[in-house]
């Protein structure tokens, strides 16, 4: 009984294929054609093209035996041309089909937990000193169940003086906790984005919302945005959108530089390509950070990121109270800060 439940497991786990010339080729081809069919820009899709068929030609790929050594070389030779970040050939053993399509109701409820466990992002939220709001924000969701988490940080944030939102370990994610977000540092609707997807020959505009859950957070109080260059995609649609606004001020590194949305597209059982399909259109500056990354207003290495926005924030906040004790507190804060910054 247990060997005929082995041999059942062993029979449902797909087992990838030797990396031969015809799977070499299959890869190449399929990736070409998705690249035609659907990259957001045609004309550099040819380029790449010409390019990756031109190394095939001189059999720069025969000698890869490793499938994933196969696709991150692809994707070197791809990006190289396109100079795109987000654009990149997958291998996945597990097969990548299976990431193709809507999620089925299992897939959707193993989602739904991974999302949980990580907090739908929201990795802390607090109050620092001299009533600063804090919020370490690790991925952008764009599972609904997390509206409920964004509501319940911009509500604990409400009463604070100025709000810090740290991304400098976040890698993007969806532009549905974006608008949350964002509705919450305006008081009135604010157009933030537009997206272009070339296939469909569409765009689609992102604006605040007129209402909120709670409280607003207002549009006087300072905001800061912390980055790094892992900051990326939709994290910097976030940074990108409220710097042009002239809503936060951004403190730490250029931001890494990826500003086409996208998603994986299966080629065979075993290889995919995350394809970028759109590109993103600031209303305000009609472009967007691609390949350039966000410049911060406060440049300083990320790990010094946050302390340098909290000081900033304190004696922003220190020249508009009119309350001598809250100065006073105020003034302690910002001498307590900048005492353990020389100690470090």
């Amino acid at each position: 009984m247990a060997a005929l439940t082995v041999c059942a497991l062993l029979a449902q786990t797909p087992v990838p294929p030797t990396l031969d010339s015809a799977t070499k080729t299959a890869v190449v081809n399929g990736a070409i054609e998705q690249m035609q069919r659907a990259y957001i820009f045609a004309d550099v899709a040819e380029k790449m093209a010409a390019d990756v068929r031109a190394r095939a030609a001189r059999k720069e790929y025969d000698a890869i035996a490793d499938p994933k050594a196969f696709a991150e070389t692809l994707t070197r030779d791809l990006q190289a041309v396109s100079h795109d970040k987000h654009l990149r050939i997958i291998f996945d053993p597990n097969g990548v089909q299976q990431r193709g399509g809507a999620p089925s109701a299992e897939e959707r409820a193993q989602q739904l937990a991974e999302e949980r466990r990580r907090n739908f992002g929201f990795q802390r939220v607090e109050r620092l000193d001299g009533n600063v709001g804090y919020i370490d924000l690790r991925g952008f969701s764009g599972t609904p169940e997390s509206r409920d988490v964004a509501v319940a940080a911009m509500n604990f944030a409400a009463d604070t003086d100025a709000l810090i939102f740290d991304l400098r370990r976040n890698g993007g994610g969806s532009p549905f906790m974006i608008g949350i977000l964002s509705s919450y540092l305006f008081t009135e609707v604010v157009h933030l984005n537009d997206f272009y997807v070339r296939e469909t020959d569409s765009k689609r505009e992102f604006f605040t919302s007129a209402d909120v859950a709670g409280r607003r957070y207002g549009k006087d109080k300072p905001v800061y945005v912390l980055t790094s260059n892992r900051t990326f995609s939709a994290a910097e649609e976030f940074t990108y959108d409220l710097k042009n606004l002239q809503r936060a001020t951004i403190v730490g590194e250029t931001t890494g530089g990826g500003a086409h949305p996208g998603g994986v597209r299966p080629i065979t059982q075993y290889f995919g390509i995350w394809l970028p399909t759109g590109r993103a259109i600031n209303p305000i500056t009609k472009t967007n950070w691609e390949g350039t990354g966000i410049e911060p207003h406060i440049k300083v290495p990320a790990e010094q990121a946050l302390t340098a926005a909290h000081l900033d924030a304190l004696k922003k906040v220190r020249a508009s109270a009119t309350d001598q004790r809250h100065r006073d507190q105020l003034d302690a804060a910002i001498a307590a800060l900048t005492n353990a910054e020389r100690r470090d």
